[in-house]
């Protein structure tokens, strides 16, 4: 016998940052500046991660590309690996993740990999607590999720080992 079964993911769109709380605004203002500092001299593809911590703290990461692609790694992972190592005491409360082209101006729609995805459900499970993501959409929308699992719903835990 073969069930269907359908899984509903419920997020918002929002259509522009002046409907956000001014900490969701800090957190996307902080990820759209991180993609100055962006290192994509091959792709031109800059992206810029913020992240909010439980004291208060705001971190930024970008996208690391190199010439012996893969071996660069994307601006959610440098972020996440790097807080995770320096603050590994502190919840994640809140991730944003903006994407431009180098010399343009608006933001594109920003969207993690599945590497990215699964390294935040890493840290959601280990912290035990939802992080929430703001992502910059189209036409300067965001999308706003409630919780990684929104993002990634079927997660490898370690509950899977």
């Amino acid at each position: 016998m073969i069930e269907q079964v359908q899984h509903t993911i419920t997020y918002e769109v929002v259509s522009s940052p002046d409907e956000l709380t001014p900490q969701e605004r800090q957190v996307l203002l902080l990820a759209q500046q991180a993609t100055d500092k962006a290192y994509a001299p091959y792709s031109n593809y800059l992206v810029g991660a913020a992240l909010l911590l439980s004291d208060g703290s705001l971190h930024q990461g970008t996208n690391q590309e190199n010439a012996a692609y893969p071996s660069g790694l994307c601006a959610e992972r440098t972020l996440l690996f790097g807080v995770g190592s320096n603050h590994p005491d502190k919840k994640m409360e809140m991730m944003a993740v903006t994407v431009r082209r180098r010399n343009e101006t608006h933001f594109l729609k920003a969207c993690p990999c599945g590497a990215c995805r699964q390294v935040m459900a890493e840290y959601q499970n280990r912290q035990n607590a939802p992080i929430r993501l703001i992502m910059q959409a189209e036409d300067g929308k965001i999308t706003r999720l409630k919780s990684v699992e929104d993002l990634l719903p079927f997660m490898f835990t370690k509950d899977q080992l």
